[in-house]
C-alpha cells in the first residue's frame, strides 16, 4: 500500500494558440484513487517527454484529443503497489500512457510488463517507444541499403540520435540536420555522422545538398514543413521518406500546408512517402528490443538522456523540449 495519501497531479489546464508554456497547466494534489475489480495501483517512476505531447494538444491522433481539466497524458514507467487483478501483482515493473501524476490506475490489458533488470533509461528511452521508432521508422519503413545516403532531420533529439546511429550500422552515409553548431559537432565527434548541417545558420538547402553530393535514398522525417521540402528536392529516384513527426509545427494553431511539389516530386521520381506509428509494429518489437540490447552492450549503439528531477518539473521540461534545449531523449524522474 502507498505511504503517502497524496497523489500530486499535473492537469491540463488550457489549450495553447502558439507555444507551450507554464500557464497551460495547473498543480493538484488529489486523493490516491480507489481500485476497482480488475484493476491495479501503480506508482509512477520515470515519465517520458515528447514533442508528440503537443500534437495531443492540437486535435485527435492515434489518441483522443487532450481535453482541459484532464491529467496531463505522457508514456511512463512504474510499479504496481496495489492489485485487483490476478494479471498484475505488486512488485511489476509497467509501462502504458500513465500521466504526470504520482500514481495511476491500470488494468493488465492497457500497459506491459517491463524487465527490471534494465535501466529506467534505457526502458524510457532506447528499449521503449522511442528507440522502437527509429528502429522500425528507418529500418522497415525506410528500408536502407548499404551504401545509400540516409538524411535524418531533428538528429539532435530523442529519435533522431537513435536513427542516425542505426543508419550508421546499416552502412549508409549518414547526414543530421540538427539546430546550433554544438548539437551538429556532437553529432559528428559522439554518434559518429558523416556530416552534420545546421538548419538555423541559413543557406539550409546549399549545405544540405553540399552534405549529400549524390542525393538522398532516405529520409527521417521529424520536422516537416521546409525541411521536408528541402529534403523533397534532393531526394533519389525511388527514395522513400519515413514520416515519423512534424515538431516544426506543433506550436501552431493548424497544421499548415504540406511541402511544394507534393504529388508531382513524388510521381516523377517514383518516391515512397509513408507515415507510421510505432505501434504498427509492436508484434516485432521483442526482437527488436534484443537486437537494441545487443548493439547497446557491444557499445555500438548510445543512448543519450537528458534527465529532468522531479515531477513539479514536468511542465517546464516539456517547454524545453519544444525549444529544442535538449541532446538525446529527455525523462521525468518522478521518484
Amino acid at each position: 500500500m502507498p505511504t503517502t495519501e497524496i497523489n500530486r497531479q499535473w492537469i491540463y489546464a488550457q489549450r495553447p494558440s502558439g507555444a507551450v508554456g507554464l500557464e497551460h497547466f495547473q498543480w493538484r494534489e488529489a486523493a490516491i484513487p480507489t481500485l476497482g475489480p480488475g484493476q491495479a495501483l501503480v506508482r509512477l517512476r520515470a515519465l517520458s517527454v515528447d514533442p508528440a505531447q503537443r500534437a495531443w494538444m492540437m486535435t485527435r491522433t492515434y489518441r483522443p484529443q487532450l481535453q482541459p481539466g484532464e491529467v496531463m497524458a505522457a508514456f511512463g514507467i512504474g510499479e504496481v503497489v496495489e492489485s485487483n487483478t490476478p494479471g498484475l501483482a505488486p512488485g511489476d515493473l509497467v509501462d502504458g500512457d500513465l500521466g504526470w501524476q504520482d500514481f495511476a490506475v491500470v488494468t493488465p490489458e492497457s500497459v506491459r510488463r517491463r524487465d527490471k533488470d534494465q535501466t529506467l533509461e534505457h526502458l524510457v528511452g532506447v528499449l521503449g517507444i522511442t528507440g522502437l521508432t527509429a528502429f522500425f521508422g528507418l529500418l522497415d519503413v525506410g528500408d536502407p541499403r548499404p551504401g545509400e545516403t540516409v538524411v535524418v532531420s531533428g538528429a539532435a533529439g530523442a529519435v533522431g540520435c537513435i536513427a542516425v546511429q542505426i543508419a550508421r550500422l546499416a552502412g549508409c552515409r549518414v547526414v543530421g540536420i540538427a539546430g546550433g553548431a554544438e548539437k551538429c559537432r556532437w553529432l559528428e565527434e559522439e554518434l559518429g555522422v558523416d556530416a552534420a548541417v545546421d538548419y538555423k545558420a541559413g543557406n539550409l538547402y546549399e549545405a544540405l545538398k553540399a552534405a549529400c553530393p549524390n542525393g538522398v535514398d532516405v529520409y527521417f522525417d521529424n520536422t516537416g514543413g521546409e525541411i521536408l521540402e528541402m529534403a523533397l528536392a534532393l531526394m533519389n529516384t525511388h527514395g522513400r521518406v519515413a514520416c515519423c513527426g512534424a515538431v516544426s509545427q506543433y506550436n501552431q494553431a493548424e497544421w499548415g500546408g504540406g511541402p511544394r511539389g507534393v504529388p508531382g516530386v513524388l510521381v516523377a521520381k517514383r518516391i515512397r512517402m509513408e507515415g507510421f506509428l510505432v505501434m504498427d509494429f509492436y508484434k516485432q518489437r521483442k526482437a527488436a528490443e534484443k537486437v537494441l540490447t545487443n548493439w547497446i552492450r557491444s557499445g555500438q549503439l548510445k543512448t543519450p538522456m537528458d534527465v529532468v528531477e522531479g515531477l513539479e518539473n514536468a511542465p517546464q521540461a516539456l517547454i524545453d523540449l519544444l525549444h529544442g534545449k535538449n541532446r538525446g531523449k529527455m525523462m521525468v524522474r518522478v521518484g
